[in-house]
């Protein structure tokens, strides 16, 4: 079934600016708020936070992502794509104003981490649909156009953000604030040009914001592919630029909070280059396209185990890469495999599911900081590496059951 939502017509007069630019403008200025504050780890680390507190606000915006996903794509249904993209913009802004305030309390910056999910939580299941419908409603567009394009403009976004935000605290002045003012600056440019774009949902195809989850959640092929898949794309990250860098902290002296931005940069750019090709893997009579990426997955994560052993940078950068290509691999055919499987009219609050089924992985550091206490990172880590593995032969068992008709 192609997951196209109900959508009005979009204006006839032609500008130079396409329809989607402010949607996407907004998706990769959120996109950039919410992984700017990832390379700077090391740097709250050394200003005298533990290695758990640093990792529990990394993972502090899931409290609001999680509640923001299952939600954002209701409201969207309700009150439009517009409003409430407009809505995660601000409050991405708002975000990084109280990051900036507070450096020296946690608690500020566990607020603006929280606000900071809510926001990206927008960006993820209102953002995307709202850039698929717009690419959809263009009859010059490809048919799989769309869905490339919304995860093109989040994944720059996730990859911009933080190298930028890394190459301005190593060297730039003020580098707990500097960082998030220059966010604050580009969400502010971005503002003005979101009610540009078109609303894509017809006043009556409206619904009640509030509503059960969505029927394709029961899906066997939601269940057996999607489900054992989904918290591996931000937990591939999480293990990448989160635990990683500061494995390998102790070798790299003044360096670290560069080195933190090169592994988070070269995660996600891995992430964005495979996507072209991850999209020429997929196919619509198997999940050999999730298969691939789970399979880089495990090879990511055995990978980790050795470069915690070891405590070798140059390893622990070869693993990102791996772990950055998996996460590309697995967004894109995931996202795929759910649009196929969606009925219209529930896109938007299933997007928000996957997502929030994705970032249940991003608590990854922090559970394996709590759990060090009891086993090594080179354990704990080949511990995921089995479990990654279990999923990837539940995928390989179900690849080709349960198909939607087309």
């Amino acid at each position: 079934m192609t997951a196209t939502a109900e959508s009005t017509p979009l204006p006839r007069e032609t500008t130079a600016r396409p329809a989607w630019f402010g949607a996407a403008g907004a998706v990769f200025v959120v996109g950039w708020g919410g992984n700017q504050f990832t390379p700077l780890l090391v740097m709250y680390k050394e200003a005298g936070y533990s290695t758990f507190t640093v990792d529990a606000l990394l993972g502090a915006y899931v409290v609001g992502l999680v509640p923001g996903l299952l939600l954002s794509g209701g409201l969207s249904n309700r009150y439009g794509r517009r409003p409430v993209m407009l809505a995660g913009t601000v409050l991405s802004l708002l975000a990084s104003v109280l990051i900036a305030l507070g450096p020296e309390g946690a608690g500020w910056i566990a607020a603006g981490r929280f606000l900071t999910g809510v926001a990206v939580a927008a960006a993820m299941a209102v953002g995307s649909t709202w850039i698929k419908e717009l690419a959809d409603a263009d009859p010059r567009g490809a048919a799989d156009l769309g869905t490339r394009r919304a995860a093109l403009c989040l994944t720059l976004g996730l990859g911009i953000g933080p190298g930028a935000a890394g190459v301005l605290a190593q060297w730039g002045p003020w580098p707990m604030v500097l960082p998030f003012a220059v966010h604050i600056g580009l969400a502010l440019v971005a503002l003005p040009f979101i009610p540009r774009s078109p609303e894509t949902l017809g006043v009556e195809s409206r619904k009640p914001a509030l509503s059960r989850l969505p029927v394709t959640t029961r899906h066997p092929r939601f269940r057996r592919i999607i489900l054992p898949m989904a918290p591996w794309i931000f937990g591939s990250c999480g293990v990448a630029y989160a635990i990683m860098p500061q494995l390998v902290q102790d070798k790299l002296g003044s360096w670290s909070l560069a080195y933190s931005t090169l592994l988070t940069v070269c995660a996600i750019g891995a992430g964005v280059g495979i996507q072209p090709i991850a999209k020429r893997v997929d196919r619509t009579t198997s999940a050999r396209a999730v298969l691939t990426g789970m399979a880089v997955m495990c090879t990511g994560l055995i990978l980790a185990a050795v470069a915690a052993d070891l405590r070798s940078p140059w390893l622990a950068l070869l693993t990102a890469v791996v772990l950055g290509t998996a996460y590309g691999i697995v967004v894109v055919s995931g996202l795929l495999e759910l649009q196929r499987l969606a009925r219209p009219e529930e896109i938007a609050q299933l997007t928000g599911v996957y997502y929030a089924l994705a970032y249940i992985g991003f608590l990854l550091p922090s559970l394996l900081a709590a759990l060090s206490g009891f086993a090594s990172y080179p354990m704990l880590l080949g511990c995921l590496a089995v479990i990654a593995l279990a999923g990837t032969l539940t995928v390989a068992r179900n690849s080709r059951s349960h198909l939607p008709v087309t």
